[in-house]
């Protein structure tokens, strides 16, 4: 039989042409793909010490993630330890520490974005602002140093700052013949406490990355909104916010998606050993630490780290989906 003559042979033919043309397109696509890595190999060799650094220390513990299925006994290991499926899980979410961890984990993220997040980018722009190049750079450089300083040593400089019988704020008050300022080991001080303290220790850091996105817009924006008769505040407000919008959205989605995570370090050295602080600053972070170097329960602790891994991954699709419907400036 003439397979030309049957009626269906042009539908099998043009199938057949389009497999063909289809894989003539993936072998170019894929060899396009390798010329344009060898191109940019010096790129791609800049990146690889990062890239390393995630494979190593992120993605080749995930193995690990399955102690949190198990009743994980150290000298037994991994492999050999009980399988006792999603009871860690149960456990944490009807401790009945739960409630107090979730507020304020919640509370203390929030402070975070609304007042620690937008601070790098205020400076940013009040820095593009300044004329004077020298005083602009030893603002700039005085501001980003704490950023280098460790939590432990910060600390200490809060210490004997705020503390009652040696700290330096408190001498001065005493000697003036006022009260001392109770600050260290206060409730109510403390949530002003830790985001003064992050502001001051992350302010200018944060905002080399902003300063690097204004750099990057074009003088010609500035000069035909200043031959418009836009002043200073209306170049920075129609200007230089909307050409960094991208930018800030990004760092914002980063940012919600590590809701649930906040400074462990910071929030070890405010609180101390000061039990009486856990009503406000304690968080999953240091629940966690208590129960896996104190109580030897790292399949809880491994368990948490997973539910506040799901539940990042969640928000940043969700802030993701927000960004790219209202700006369509998302990650993907």
């Amino acid at each position: 039989m003439d397979l030309g003559s049957a009626p269906w042979a042009d539908g099998i033919q043009s199938a057949a042409v389009e497999k063909d043309m289809r894989s003539v397109g993936e072998g170019r696509t894929f060899s396009h793909i390798l010329r344009r890595m060898w191109f940019d190999r010096y790129y791609y060799l800049l990146i690889l010490p990062g890239l390393l650094f995630f494979i190593v220390y992120h993605y080749v513990p995930m193995w690990g993630i399955v102690i949190a299925f198990k009743d994980f006994r150290l000298f037994r290991g991994i492999s050999e330890s009980p399988w006792v499926g999603f009871e860690h899980f149960r456990f944490f979410f009807e401790s009945p520490y739960f409630p107090r961890l979730m507020r304020n984990t919640l509370v203390i993220s929030g402070l975070n974005l609304i007042l620690v997040f937008p601070a790098p980018i205020l400076l940013a722009l009040l820095l593009n602002e300044v004329r004077h190049h020298k005083y602009k750079r030893l603002i700039q450089t005085v501001s980003y140093l704490p950023h280098f300083i460790s939590w432990v040593v910060t600390g200490g400089l809060l210490l004997y700052m705020f503390s009652v019988n040696v700290g330096i704020i408190n001498l001065t008050l005493t000697r003036w013949g006022l009260q001392p300022l109770r600050v260290l080991g206060s409730r109510e001080a403390f949530l002003p406490l830790m985001a003064g303290s992050a502001i001051w220790k992350e302010v200018g850091w944060g905002a080399i990355i902003y300063l690097a996105a204004i750099a990057g817009i074009s003088p010609e924006l500035y000069e035909a909104a200043t031959m418009d008769g836009a002043n200073r505040f209306q170049r920075v407000l129609y200007v230089t916010l909307p050409s960094i919008v991208p930018v800030v959205v990004t760092m914002l989605i980063l940012r919600v998606g590590a809701i649930l995570n906040v400074n462990f370090l910071q929030m070890l050295i405010l609180m101390g050993n000061d039990a009486s602080l856990y009503e406000v600053g304690d968080v999953i972070d240091t629940w966690v630490y208590r129960a896996a170097f104190f109580q030897s329960q790292m399949s809880l602790a491994t368990a948490v780290g997973l539910f506040k891994g799901v539940i990042g991954l969640i928000l940043v699709w969700l802030a993701n989906s927000f960004a790219n419907r209202v700006s369509e400036s998302g990650l993907w």
